[in-house]
């Protein structure tokens, strides 16, 4: 019988979005592993771009942590599992600490997780305090660690923040706001690891800044309970999946392609940018990313353009998740006005947009079964093709995103979690049309409808 296991645990939160958690998670794995350690780092919430950050800061796999797209059991395993192998773990959270349902807070309370609050001390002084006890005192069972200040000016500056704490409140040290450590963003969120090239100088420079104001030592250990083993049936063994990844095309979850793996899936990756042709596979999976800065050159690579209608055209899975579907539209459109021609198997046009049009948890019942995931993006699509679905947001917010489907493909802004359901997953990549089909029975358009007006809908989506 598996049994408990210890290891420090600290999850880093803030009261609101851009305070610079990510930057002081990141500065906290690599300080530690500066020093020898080894650190396991997690994010709360949906999130493609913050773990490639820390992947590289911490040199470990990075996956979510998620009370309802990943669930309370797949967190519990994945924290056991950290906590046999680790030194640390850092869990950064998402949005302000008690925002939305569940909340990092709620992860942290569940866990027993104590909280390290970052506050962002520009242009504050004695309300720093205030903000701090706010944390801590919120919610009295919240285990809280103290607080970290981020984009500190002087050291005089840090004085005043630290003097501002009352209640015994612990000062964890602070991080100063020089343009060398911050990490740079960009209309869907951070730019991407790999197109920084000194990301690992900003690193270590915020890794030392850090440790010269703060303590290294390790917090105190949490006690994980072992959670109930659940073995992957091998659904799809055998089955080769060609997975779209390049600079357009990087937003997979970690766990979902080792739920492929784990079901038999024999996985190969491509770049719809760079490559002529695709590889020897039964199935194709083009996830989200970044098409409209580059759907220029997607746009040239005409016998890739080919290659995917004619894997269409075969009959053959294929799925396709936010940018992977606007690949599939006729055409895309930047914020600058310019257009390219796309691969056409999607009738339809997207038009990008300067503000954000839809950010939401997703609940999706398609007729292989119910799928849980995301949107946020910044695109507008118009289409008269009519969905199989539409998704629902727990929260009761705007969010009702349709699916599409045409044979064997399948397209949605929906960034699908695999493991929220491994026999529907395995059902949309599976070659054969039986054990495609061996899920639920599809909803019908008239429910899926009327459900698709919880919280208002979205209205920026022209379905």
């Amino acid at each position: 019988m598996n049994q408990p296991r210890h290891c420090p645990a600290v999850l880093i939160a803030a009261p609101a979005s851009g305070q610079g958690k990510t930057t002081v998670t990141a500065a906290l794995a690599r300080l530690h592993c500066n020093l020898g350690r080894k650190v396991r780092v997690f994010k709360c919430g949906p999130d493609f771009l913050d773990p490639m950050i820390h992947e590289r800061a911490s040199g470990a796999p990075v996956y979510q942590l998620d009370m309802w797209m990943v669930g309370e059991q797949e967190s519990r395993r994945l924290l056991w599992e950290a906590a046999g192998e680790a030194d640390l773990i850092l869990i950064e959270g998402v949005m302000g600490l008690f925002d939305g349902t569940p909340s990092s807070a709620d992860l942290a309370r569940h866990f027993g997780v104590p909280v390290l609050g970052v506050i962002d001390g520009t242009a504050m002084a004695q309300t720093f305090g205030a903000l701090a006890l706010g944390l801590a005192r919120y919610q009295p069972d919240l285990p809280f660690a103290g607080v970290l200040a981020n984009r500190v000016g002087t050291l005089r500056h840090a004085q005043l923040l630290e003097g501002s704490l009352t209640e015994g409140l612990r000062w964890y040290g602070a991080l100063s706001r020089e343009t060398g450590i911050e990490l740079p963003s960009r209309h869907l969120g951070l730019v991407q690891a790999s197109e920084l090239n000194d990301l690992d100088v900003r690193l270590d420079a915020a890794a030392q800044a850090l440790g010269s104001s703060c303590e290294v030592a390790l917090p105190p250990p949490v006690t994980f309970a072992a959670p109930a083993v659940i073995e992957a049936e091998p659904l799809l063994a055998g089955v080769r999946i060609a997975v779209a990844r390049d600079e357009a095309f990087a937003f997979t979850y970690g766990a979902s392609l080792d739920l492929l793996r784990a079901m038999g899936a024999e996985l190969s990756f491509f770049s719809p940018i760079h490559d002529r042709q695709l590889p020897e596979a039964d199935s194709l999976y083009l996830p989200g990313g970044y098409p409209e800065l580059h759907h220029q050159a997607l746009s040239a690579n005409i016998p890739m353009l080919e290659a995917i209608r004619a894997h269409h055209a075969a009959g053959k899975p294929l799925l396709a998740e936010c940018g992977g579907m606007l690949y599939l539209l006729d055409s895309l459109t930047d914020v600058h006005g310019s257009r390219a021609e796309l691969v056409g198997l999607l009738q339809g046009d997207a038009v990008m947009q300067k503000k954000l049009a839809a950010l939401a948890l997703q609940s999706v019942e398609l007729p292989e079964g119910v799928l849980r995931g995301h949107t946020y993006h910044h695109s507008l699509t118009n289409t008269e093709l009519a969905p199989i679905a539409r998704g629902l947001s727990p929260n009761g917010g705007r969010g009702a995103e349709a699916v599409y489907r045409q044979g064997r493909m399948t397209a949605s802004y929906v960034h699908f979690y695999f493991p929220s359901n491994p026999r529907a997953v395995a059902a949309l990549f599976a070659p054969d049309l039986e054990t495609a089909i061996a899920g639920k029975p599809a909803p019908t358009v008239d429910r899926v409808e009327t459900q698709s007006n919880v919280g208002g809908g979205l209205p920026p989506m022209r379905p």
